[in-house]
């Protein structure tokens, strides 16, 4: 198995430079893949600033290589709660805060926004510091 970094998964998404989308094929093609919690917030980031995706563009994205028999990730039950919970509204890195705490009885934020699209997510509470 090997990790991938955040560009060789954007590029692998957005086949936006030939020759790097070719070798990331290969790597996905060729091998047991895993991607970090880390690499997926950061490639949300990427293709949100860099390449306009929305937020269904994006989800729809992580689903497709997350779907893939040989892509692992650490927490894939946690990263499916972010996805679903970002197309319903929240931020996705919030959501993946959300989503990984979801031991606790509280997440606090001073995010007036987070507060408000979390309502009814989560038995862990997100409230205003």
């Amino acid at each position: 198995m090997i990790a991938i970094d955040t560009n060789v998964l954007v590029r692998f998404l957005v086949q936006d430079d030939e020759v790097q989308y070719k070798r990331s094929l290969n790597l996905f093609q060729g091998n047991q893949i895993f991607v970090a919690d880390s690499v997926v917030l950061e490639t949300e980031w990427v293709l949100r600033f860099a390449y306009d995706y929305s937020p269904t563009e994006i989800c729809t994205a992580f689903r497709r290589v997350f779907g893939l028999k040989n892509v692992m990730l650490a927490e894939p039950l946690l990263i499916a709660k972010a996805i679903v919970w970002h197309e319903s509204g929240l931020d996705f890195a919030d959501a993946l805060h959300l989503a990984k705490c979801q031991h606790l009885k509280s997440l606090r934020t001073f995010d007036d926004k987070f507060v408000k699209r979390s309502k009814g997510l989560s038995e862990c509470k997100v409230t205003v510091s």
